[in-house]
């Protein structure tokens, strides 16, 4: 049965389609502003204009969804640029669904202040000379009313990727209260302390300025943590669960697989995706080959869709 491509295609067990990829887009001020990524080859910051032609590329390939990341002009300690009307993701959330020719696409908005805090932390700080804290309730109040203000602004679904205790059922409150009961909530509900989300700082502009995520991120040891913690956000209303990172977490998202029914995404997250660009650059390996094994074993796990930057380029092949 493996004698062909089209007897192996004919009994092969798991399956990709560009419907089941999200493309992760990252929003910057300005005009005509395509600014590469210098960590993360054939990644940008976009202005406005230039991710709506991104999305309508997206759209052309058959793409499952776009994830919003935000850069502010301007940061403060209150993170205002998450959840101001006119903030960065709000404006392009407008322009995209104003675009006919993105209605394929769902419009995936991440909630966290790392991007737009001063000091970024995913939450409210508190200091006390070299010590600080991060505010968890004061936080969870700000991180709601982001929700509330990306889906008013057009967000299909929202999704909180701080890992704050008691943000899911404070968001799903927030914008019941909103009128906003058809927003579904994507919770990064294992999120993992990780090296893997290095070059994504850059991308984002949000490397903390001291300390690290430690103390709010999962413990990469505790697998049975994360399926408490899984547990938690379904109690508090999230609809669908999303892990990340990915592939050095195979073993979570085949555990999260057997144990929940609900919709269940994975993330892989931007170190991921340069560590395989930097060996594809070297001739280490095969890039398409490298690429969709590194997608299937994702799928393969128990993914039911992939957040990655190689989102267009798997399409293209996947066509």
């Amino acid at each position: 049965m493996r004698r062909t491509e089209a007897l192996r295609s004919l009994v092969r067990e798991t399956h990709l389609t560009p419907g089941s990829l999200i493309n992760p887009i990252f929003l910057c001020p300005g005009e005509g502003v395509r600014k590469p990524i210098s960590s993360m080859p054939g990644v940008f910051n976009l202005s406005i204009d230039e991710a709506v032609k991104e999305a309508e590329a997206c759209a052309a390939l058959g793409l499952g969804g776009l994830l919003l990341f935000g850069l502010p002009a301007e940061k403060d300690d209150q993170a205002t640029g998450a959840w101001a009307a006119d903030g960065i993701v709000q404006q392009g959330l407008q322009a995209l669904k104003r675009n006919r020719k993105l209605d394929s696409l769902a419009m995936i908005a991440d909630v966290c202040l790392c991007e737009y805090t001063s000091h970024g932390h995913c939450g409210i700080v508190s200091r006390d000379g070299d010590r600080y804290e991060i505010e968890n309730d004061a936080s969870v109040a700000l991180l709601a009313k982001t929700a509330v203000s990306l889906a008013q602004a057009g967000a299909d679904i929202v999704a909180p990727s701080d890992m704050m205790d008691g943000r899911v059922e404070a968001m799903r409150t927030a914008l019941d209260d909103s009128k906003l009961v058809n927003t579904p909530i994507l919770s990064y509900a294992s999120k993992f302390a990780s090296a893997f989300y290095g070059p994504f700082r850059e991308a984002a502009d949000s490397a903390p300025q001291f300390g690290d995520r430690r103390s709010y991120q999962m413990d990469g040891a505790n697998i049975r943590e994360a399926m408490r913690e899984i547990d938690q956000d379904i109690i508090e209303g999230a609809d669908m669960i999303l892990m990340k990172p990915a592939m050095p977490y195979l073993d979570v998202i085949r555990a999260a697989r057997e144990r929940y029914d609900v919709p269940l995404g994975a993330y892989q997250v931007s170190g991921e995706y340069s560590m395989l660009q930097a060996a594809f650059a070297r001739g280490w390996l095969e890039p398409e080959r490298a690429m969709m094994e590194s997608l299937l074993s994702i799928r393969r796990a128990g993914a039911d869709f992939i957040v990655t930057y190689f989102a267009k380029e798997a399409a293209k092949v996947l066509a």
